[in-house]
């Protein structure tokens, strides 16, 4: 897949969550860092049931795109919610979570993107 369809494809990703009302989405183009995923989408939803719907809302969106999900972990609590699509990786946190773990921090050296915008 080229390099713009998968951008494409990552910021759809995040306005599937946002459409659930996902809160502090971003999108971290993490291609130059590392050969796992070329983008990272994190978001935060405020209790299990959201982070259920925002998980299951971009998988959907994922779908109709035709990009199958390889993996999904941490449902069963539903408190930071990991989801594999191969060249994108979805991160659905409670927000206590989120702070807890700050990934972004991990991934500080990445080209970040908010819905609407290029990159920073």
């Amino acid at each position: 897949m080229q390099a713009h369809e998968v951008e494409r494809i990552a910021k759809a990703a995040a306005t599937a969550a946002e459409d659930k009302k996902a809160t502090d989405i971003i999108v971290l183009n993490v291609q130059s860092l590392t050969t796992m995923s070329d983008f990272f989408v994190i978001c935060s939803a405020n209790s299990r049931p959201q982070v259920e719907a925002v998980s299951r809302a971009v998988r959907d969106k994922m779908s109709e795109f035709g990009v199958t999900c390889r993996g999904v972990e941490g449902l069963d609590e539903a408190r930071w919610v990991l989801l594999d699509f191969g060249d994108v990786v979805v991160h659905v946190f409670q927000p206590e979570d989120r702070e807890f773990y700050h990934i972004e921090r991990l991934w500080g050296d990445a080209d970040i993107y908010t819905l609407g915008e290029s990159a920073n």
